[in-house]
């Protein structure tokens, strides 16, 4: 079974500026994994309407899912979600639903809130458009075909995925298995792996340095779909850093 692929599409000029740290991006590679929808590729663009709506067009066609954060609050440069109606040839214009919930929420608060113009854009969304539910700030994320459009904010960005995952289908999860050593560099090992991943094609070995104050090393992660063959090339990496000289250890380093 080949498992469906993703890409991440991070919108902001103030994570391309340096000015905001991207936290997204692990939580959903790890959580997409779980699911059996591996993340192929995640790239960070600016809030630039060609830009954005080029780059949609363009990994909508290429995965099976598209996922973008970032861009679709009340402010002027909050403008993904009218570029994802673009990109799909399709009117931007109010959501019924998601005009309702706002206007609910507004009205609920002590004292009511004004449901103005800015807010408004948060219910404005591409004709056709599914929700994705926000329990934690009411107002909704969406899904465009196989763009599925989700918050900035760590917090709010997850609930949006957490309510979207059920309905997401992927293939077998994603597993890995990592051995680490201390005193190994590199370079030294480099070969050696390159045998072991020509023995297992269908896996990831990926080796990472790491420095401690008593010492760096390298850990060593197999991941695939496998489980029995992930386990088995980490079995592999074990004995030849043992046979380097080291005395490796299974999981990450501490």
């Amino acid at each position: 079974m080949t498992n469906p692929t993703a890409c991440l599409l991070i919108i902001g000029n103030e994570v391309l500026s340096g000015r905001t740290q991207d936290a997204n991006l692990k939580y959903l590679a790890t959580r997409l994994g779980e699911i059996g929808i591996p993340l192929r590729e995640a790239r960070i663009i600016p809030d630039v309407r060609d830009t954005i709506v080029a780059t949609v067009n363009e990994v909508r066609a290429t995965y099976d899912h598209v996922f973008t954060t970032g861009g679709i609050g009340p402010t002027h440069d909050d403008i993904t979600s009218e570029c994802v109606a673009a990109a799909f040839g399709v009117p931007w214009e109010p959501h019924p639903e998601a005009w309702r919930r706002l206007e609910s929420h507004y009205a609920r608060q002590v004292p009511p809130g004004d449901f103005n113009a800015a807010r408004q854009r948060m219910a404005t969304m591409p004709r056709g458009a599914a929700l994705i539910d926000n329990i934690v700030s009411i107002a909704p994320g969406f899904t465009m075909g196989n763009v599925h459009v989700l918050a900035g904010v760590p917090r709010i960005m997850q609930a949006m995925f957490e309510a979207l995952a059920p309905t997401l289908k992927g293939g077998p999860p994603v597993v890995s298995a990592a051995v680490h050593a201390t005193g190994l560099m590199e370079g030294r090992i480099a070969e050696g792996l390159a045998g072991i991943q020509a023995r297992y094609p269908d896996l990831d070995i990926g080796s990472y340095p790491y420095y401690r104050q008593g010492g760096g090393g390298v850990a060593v992660v197999a991941k695939g779909t496998e489980e029995a063959a992930v386990r088995q090339a980490a079995h592999d990496v074990l004995v030849f850093l043992r046979a380097c000289g080291a005395q490796p250890l299974e999981g990450e380093p501490t």
